[in-house]
């Protein structure tokens, strides 16, 4: 009996021991599977190259031109951006295409290949793109779109596009597979409620949601193809000002701030002339979010395109409708909205203008 009990024993422990062998052989399978899986896990594409920002920027340049079809002179901002992102130490500027908007795609053209003469050694390759908003019976490409998807095609980029997004929807409509290169788009554009009103000053002047409204297909692109997208809108820029202290100190900085500021006088004058002491530098707030993020207050919410009253139409009495670029915390595509800077901007701002 005993030897039987004995047996018994022996056969137990022999048993749990297969047991926990097999256990552990399960555990080292696990580890030694677990690393191939991380391996083939595909890492998000940041766009920054030994610690430099690589760059594309879109921009309807219109600096010194005056307006096609009204009277005035064009905006200014794009103009400072560019220049801003040119004396940055922390971005590369891989291109730069022109589009339609403040003025026409000609005289953006033109500007951008002043700049690169000028100011950055004709180092920076200046392309055409689009003359039009986006046509749905009739996409076409361009310079400017074909040079963005060649330079994506080598390497993750972030693109500044400070006016219409015409040449970046052409972009993803033509090379969709191109998403995924792009890290994220930073636009100027967008609002919370279509009763956000534009103000020019103090004389009952309201300005368009202009990028957007010039081409809101573009924007529709964009929020479909499910790109990162950064909205730095008027809300942002209103609370920034350029007065003509500013352009003083800056016509003793650079030779291409000396330009730009001098240029600036006749925009400053508009302004004046519509009771502000200053202008707002629109495209600027975007440019300076892709050097210094930090200096840039914002917040996640979710982008959709409405149909609403023109807020822009005197005496609109149910005529006059528009699409607005609206941003929520509900309902839409995921966007980072900016919408304030941080204490001692202004002072930050002028240092990145006078480097």
């Amino acid at each position: 009996m005993k030897q039987k009990i004995k047996l018994i024993g022996i056969l137990l422990v022999f048993v749990v021991f297969l047991a926990c062998k097999e256990q552990v052989k399960d555990v080292k399978t696990e580890v030694k599977q677990e690393p191939k899986k991380e391996a083939t896990e595909k890492a998000k594409p940041n766009g920054i190259v030994n610690g430099v920002k690589q760059v594309w920027i879109d921009a309807d340049l219109a600096v010194g031109k005056k307006n096609i079809g009204k009277p005035g002179y064009s905006d200014v901002d794009d103009g400072y951006a560019v220049l801003q992102l040119l004396q940055a130490d922390n971005v590369k500027i891989n291109g730069l295409s022109t589009v339609f908007g403040n003025n026409s795609v000609d005289n953006a053209f033109a500007i951008g290949n002043y700049i690169s003469k000028e100011f950055a050694a004709q180092k920076i390759e200046v392309y055409k793109g689009a003359a039009t908003p986006i046509n749905l019976d009739s996409v076409v490409t361009n310079d400017a779109v074909e040079a963005m998807a060649a330079a994506l095609k080598k390497q993750p980029l972030t693109i500044l596009a400070i006016g219409p997004a015409t040449n970046v929807g052409l972009l993803l409509l033509k090379y969709p597979e191109l998403q995924s290169q792009i890290v994220e788009v930073v636009l100027v554009a967008g609002r919370r409620t279509s009763k956000d009103y534009f103000k020019i000053g103090n004389k009952g002047v309201l300005a368009k949601d202009l990028n957007f409204d010039l081409d809101n297909t573009a924007f529709r692109v964009l929020l479909e193809h499910k790109v990162s997208l950064v909205f730095c809108p008027y809300e942002i820029s209103s609370k920034v000002w350029i007065k003509q202290e500013d352009l003083e100190a800056l016509k003793n900085t650079t030779p291409g701030m000396k330009w730009l500021a001098t240029a600036s006088q006749p925009w400053i004058e508009q302004w004046k002339n519509q009771g502000a002491d200053g202008f707002n530098p629109f495209d600027v707030m975007a440019s300076h979010y892709i050097i210094a993020p930090q200096d840039i207050i914002s917040e996640p919410l979710q982008a959709r395109l409405e149909i609403n009253l023109d807020d822009t139409v005197k005496d609109n009495n149910n005529e006059v409708y528009k699409s607005y670029l609206l941003c929520t915390e509900e309902n839409g595509a995921p966007v980072t909205y900016c919408y304030d800077v941080v204490p001692g901007y202004h002072q930050k701002l002028m240092e990145t203008f006078k480097k």
